[in-house]
């Protein structure tokens, strides 16, 4: 596995980039989405409108680049808002035969952790690694391949600067588009408890703190869609990172069960 390289006031550390580095509070009323609402409250207001719905389909893309390459890695999941917690299932690129060269990974998220089955480098097959979100250096915003949906949109309460961008349509359903810049520190302040440690994690461990957002919220005030645009060096490289979360189908059915103990691998994992 690839350890990352950060540094930040001239202090240097390690992030276990676990997927990325295979591949190279409350529950108040949620804001009126409309054209004539303020553009900051709607968008901070978004994470309690997602609690008030409770439930989510969500699929996710984060693509990367670095010099020459580009890589996409894709998820499929669903998402508890009032719980915190919610399962994707993760799919890495195929190789340049067009075979894919890695088993799709299984994604539990939960309040602090982060577990995964299929991790590879290593890791037997039927067992699954547990990372504390806490300890990494960018807060599971990018580790996992995919950003966990609740810290996407808990990002949003750290907004700098916002504009309303205009009126679209996303899935057959109207949406209001916002564009913006969200601080780091300031949403980690502002965030719900289960989500505030990682994102502590992730403005002391990224670059730079602020990340520009586009976000996409229905008529109810809900996240329909948000993209943050991440960087970070990596061995004296700028890694540029675009994570895509979407929801759909509010009030689906989220089960996530926690493996047994004995089902955690505590061994090495290879580099």
């Amino acid at each position: 596995m690839v350890v990352q390289q950060h540094r930040r006031g001239g202090g240097a550390f390690a992030a276990s980039a676990a997927v990325v580095a295979t591949m190279v509070t409350g529950c108040s009323v949620p804001a009126d989405a409309r054209p004539g609402a303020d553009p900051g409250d709607a968008v901070r207001a978004a994470p309690a409108a997602l609690t008030h719905a409770g439930t989510a389909k969500a699929r996710t893309s984060m693509e990367m680049a670095t010099g020459g390459t580009r890589v996409t890695i894709r998820g499929e999941g669903a998402y508890d808002f009032r719980a915190r917690h919610g399962r994707l299932r993760v799919v890495l690129p195929k190789g340049a035969t067009g075979a894919s060269e890695h088993r799709p990974i299984t994604e539990l998220l939960v309040p602090g952790a982060l577990y995964m089955k299929n991790r590879g480098a290593g890791v037997p097959a039927d067992k699954w690694v547990r990372v504390d979100t806490a300890t990494l250096t960018d807060g599971n915003l990018v580790t996992g391949g995919a950003t966990d949906p609740a810290a996407a949109a808990e990002l949003l309460r750290g907004v700098l600067d916002v504009a309303y961008v205009g009126e679209e349509e996303l899935a057959g359903e109207p949406v209001t588009h916002y564009r913006g810049t969200a601080d780091l520190g300031r949403a980690a302040r502002a965030a719900s408890p289960q989500v505030r440690g990682a994102l502590a994690a992730a403005a002391k461990g990224f670059t730079r703190d602020a990340v520009p957002f586009d976000v996409y919220l229905d008529r109810e005030g809900r996240l329909r869609k948000v993209r943050h645009q991440f960087s970070f060096t990596n061995q004296g490289r700028t890694v540029a990172v675009a994570s895509t979360t979407l929801l759909y189908e509010f009030g689906a059915a989220v089960h996530v069960e926690l493996p047994p103990r004995g089902d955690i691998y505590a061994g090495r994992i290879r580099a």
